[in-house]
Parts: structure tokens; C-alpha cells; sequence
């Protein structure tokens, strides 16, 4: 069984996405989230479409990658796309009609612009952590929150926090595809019966992983505390960086045109 993970993930190459500070591409995201938020049809969601592809295009990730986390969410875009589209005793007319409930075209429309949403907006942020090293992030994130440091606010710790439980997502998704290999190989079904018989059936994946991720998390610990990590107080950066002019421009016209769409359309 393949866990499919984009979160956390860096792809490894050179491109002008790459080049970027960390703190402009959050910026980026957040502009886009907004605007993503904003569009209330489907020619807004083209245009925010059309961004990511090119986004894709610059960052020279692979459309497979960033596309990949989709698949985990399947049950949630089907949630979405059910709750949206049926109708109890609806007064439209119906396109399939079981008794009292049916499916309505409003609803199926209203249900499909959700999830194409949900998707733009995974794949859209999820080009963050696939262009952003871990070392990257954890400045851009500490930088972003000093100003809450005025109000003892660990800006250092949470970033760092924050950076471990992201770079370890895809880690643990690893272990369990392992773990899962592991238990087929010895006869475990994980397909089989009903929804309880399935949920028992992972329990023997689900007591090594939390066991692998408790030992992993007290290696780390270690590591940390032997290199005399303190939290943010006091520390010094190999490679301090700033945003320059490109990163500025980069920022304005992009957040400018993301919002611009947003309220446009």
C-alpha cells in the first residue's frame, strides 16, 4: 500500500522558485490562500489554476509530485462533493432521484467547485515545503513571527517546532508504507470486511509506528541537547538571509495580482 505525501517533501533542484526567500514564497501563499477564499466561481478558480501551473512551470517540480497529495484526500473531496450535491426532498428537478433524495445540478455544481478548491489549494501551498529547505523554512517561519516576540512569544521554538513535525511527515509516511509492507508480507488483510474489521486490522501498523515515532522523537531530543540547542536566544546563522529587491517585486505584483483576482472574479 503507497502512502502518497507531498507536505514536508524538497525537491532538489535549480529554479528561480528555489531562488526565492522563504519569506516571500509565504507571503505568496498567503496572498493565495486569501484569494482562493475570495473567488466565488469557476472562472476565478481557472485563473488561480493557471497561476499554479505556471508556479509549477518556474519551480521545475514535477506536476506529479505536487499533484500526488491528492490522492490521500479522496475521501475528503468525496465527502465534499456528497454533502454539497444531495438533497432531501428537493424542489428542483432532480438528476437522479432514490426516493426522497436525489442529486440536483445546483448542488453537484456547488459540490464540484469545493473540491476543485480543496485541490488548488493543497497543491498550491504544498509548493512551499517542495521548493523550501527545512533550514529555509524554520528562518523564514522565525523571522515572520519575531515581531510576537514583545509579548514572549518563542518565536524560535515554535518555528523549529513547527519545521521537525513538517520534515517528518513524509518520514512517518515512509514508515508506515514499510510497516504495512511488513504485516501484508505475514498475511495481514487490510481490505477485507467491514469498516471495524478493517480499523482492528491496523492495529498492528499502528502500535510499531507510534512506538518508531516516540524512539525517533528521543533521538532527536538527544541530538539536539548534545549540540547544546537552547531555543532561540543567543543563536547565529551560517547564512542569514534577506529579502532582496527581486524578492520584494516579486512579492507586490504577484500578492497584487492574486487579489485582484480574487475580488474580480
Amino acid at each position: 500500500m503507497k502512502v502518497p505525501v507531498t507536505f514536508g517533501q524538497y525537491v532538489p533542484t535549480e529554479s528561480p522558485m528555489h531562488a526565492l526567500d522563504a519569506k516571500t514564497k509565504m507571503g505568496l501563499v498567503a496572498s493565495f490562500t486569501g484569494a482562493m477564499f475570495l473567488v466565488e466561481g469557476f472562472v476565478g478558480l481557472a485563473a488561480l489554476a493557471a497561476f499554479i501551473i505556471l508556479a509549477l512551470w518556474i519551480s521545475r517540480v514535477p506536476a506529479r509530485i505536487a499533484f500526488r497529495g491528492i490522492k490521500a484526500l479522496t475521501l475528503l473531496l468525496s465527502f465534499t462533493l456528497i454533502v454539497h450535491a444531495v438533497r432531501w426532498n428537493p424542489a428542483t428537478v432532480a438528476l437522479v432521484r432514490l426516493g426522497p433524495v436525489a442529486i440536483d445540478g445546483p448542488g453537484l455544481t456547488e459540490g464540484l467547485f469545493f473540491v476543485l478548491r480543496i485541490i488548488l489549494l493543497v497543491v498550491g501551498t504544498s509548493l512551499l515545503t517542495l521548493t523550501t529547505t527545512p533550514v529555509q523554512l524554520t528562518d523564514g517561519l522565525e523571522r515572520v513571527m519575531r515581531p510576537l516576540e514583545v509579548v514572549r512569544f518563542p518565536a524560535g521554538e515554535v518555528a523549529m517546532m513547527l519545521t521537525i513535525a513538517l520534515r517528518f511527515i513524509p518520514t512517518t509516511a515512509q514508515e508506515a508504507e514499510k510497516i504495512l509492507i511488513a504485516q501484508t508480507a505475514r498475511g495481514a488483510r487490510f481490505d477485507e470486511g467491514g469498516l471495524v474489521r478493517r480499523a482492528r486490522a491496523f492495529v498492528p501498523v499502528m502500535v510499531p509506528l507510534f512506538v518508531n515515532l516516540f524512539r525517533r522523537a528521543e533521538d532527536l531530543a538527544v541530538a539536539m541537547e548534545s549540540r547544546c540547542y537552547r531555543g532561540g536566544a543567543g543563536r547565529t546563522r551560517l547564512n542569514a538571509s534577506a529579502m532582496t529587491a527581486r524578492d520584494w517585486l516579486v512579492l507586490l505584483l504577484a500578492s497584487a495580482a492574486l487579489v485582484a483576482v480574487g475580488i474580480a472574479l
